[in-house]
């Protein structure tokens, strides 16, 4: 599903117009990632988690070379779907 598709779907089921449901998609996908960058959490009851993690320095390797190279820390998003979620993607 992509931006567009979650636009129509707007457009469809509650009647906004077109420019609307884009502008509302937008606006939404604003607000969570301005809510990330900031707080490094986002909970959203029935759908999961974002948290933002620390990753330490590590060592890894140059699989041309075979090099040894450190690899520096940075920070990586994960998700964790909420068990309502879950159930429904492993609805038969």
């Amino acid at each position: 599903m992509t931006k567009a598709d979650l636009a129509d779907l707007i457009h469809e089921k509650l009647s906004f117009q077109k420019k609307e449901a884009v502008e509302l998609v937008d606006l939404t996908l604003d607000i969570l990632k301005e809510a990330i960058a900031t707080e490094g959490q986002v909970k959203i009851t029935g759908f999961g988690n974002f948290v933002v993690r620390e990753k330490a320095d590590r060592n890894g390797r140059n699989p041309q070379t075979g090099e040894t190279i450190t690899i520096s820390s940075r920070k990586v998003l994960t998700f964790k779907p909420s068990v309502i979620l879950k159930n429904r993607m492993n609805r038969k």
